[in-house]
């Protein structure tokens, strides 16, 4: 079957500044740790992605976190993201032609486009990046690291070989569930990633309009000074 394309009909939700009111929701912008340039320092998304986050620590048991990694990305971070990644997967894989180092790189990072069928979810504020914690946010073992270019880092991957490490099946099975169960949808690539209301996310539950377009930001001192809806 032919994929179709989600007509966006933005809904002006704004893109927030979430910070650490929540005791369970603990804030680690990676890749501004990663000193990356035009990364922000804080986290962002749209204000229906940290509600709905808020309503996944209801179903999370209590004695678990969510630590955030990243959210809205300016659209100079994916673009630094998958030249980086491309460098990367072409050094692991020398054998590859250019465009397999393009295709293999597009599973761990979206290629940087605005166009309305290609949006990167991320210049949208309706993805996130997150994790389990324990209550002093320490990241819990979930079987690979951030980012981590491996076929370990796909959801399913514990599923399949859960005798190669049964606690980060079972801590898998508690982030995917609990986000999901409110509305979110899995990356299948990446266990990390969930996307909502986005082109990504309507794709995957075969609706027809997404209610986040991709948004433009103007980045100062690494913080969202001002943002418009593209």
């Amino acid at each position: 079957m032919r994929e179709s394309t989600p007509a966006i009909c933005e809904n002006g939700e704004p893109i927030i500044q979430i910070g650490e009111e929540h005791s369970r929701i603990f804030i680690e912008p990676i890749y501004y740790h990663q000193k990356i340039p035009n990364s922000l320092q804080v986290i962002y998304l749209r204000q229906g992605v940290y509600e709905r986050l808020t309503q996944a620590l209801l179903v999370l048991p209590k004695n678990f976190s969510l630590i955030l990694y990243d959210g809205y990305r300016p659209f100079q971070v994916q673009q630094f993201l998958f030249a980086k990644f491309s460098k990367q997967i072409a050094q692991l894989f020398p054998h590859f032609t250019e465009q397999e180092v393009v295709r293999e790189t597009r599973k761990y990072v979206a290629f940087p486009s605005i166009d309305q069928a290609h949006f990167a979810p991320h210049l949208t504020g309706g993805a996130i990046d997150v994790t389990l914690g324990d209550l002093d946010g320490n990241a819990l073992n979930l079987g690979t690291a951030f980012d981590e270019i491996s076929e370990k880092s796909a959801t399913r991957y514990f599923e399949q070989h859960p005798e190669e490490d049964w606690e980060a099946c079972v801590h898998r099975r508690l982030l995917y569930n609990c986000m999901t169960m409110v509305g979110f949808t899995n990356y299948s690539e990446e266990w990390w990633h969930f996307d909502l209301n986005n082109v990504s996310s309507a794709r995957r539950v075969g609706a027809q309009e997404a209610s986040y377009g991709a948004v433009e930001a103007m980045i100062q001192d690494n913080k969202v000074k001002e943002f418009r809806f593209l």
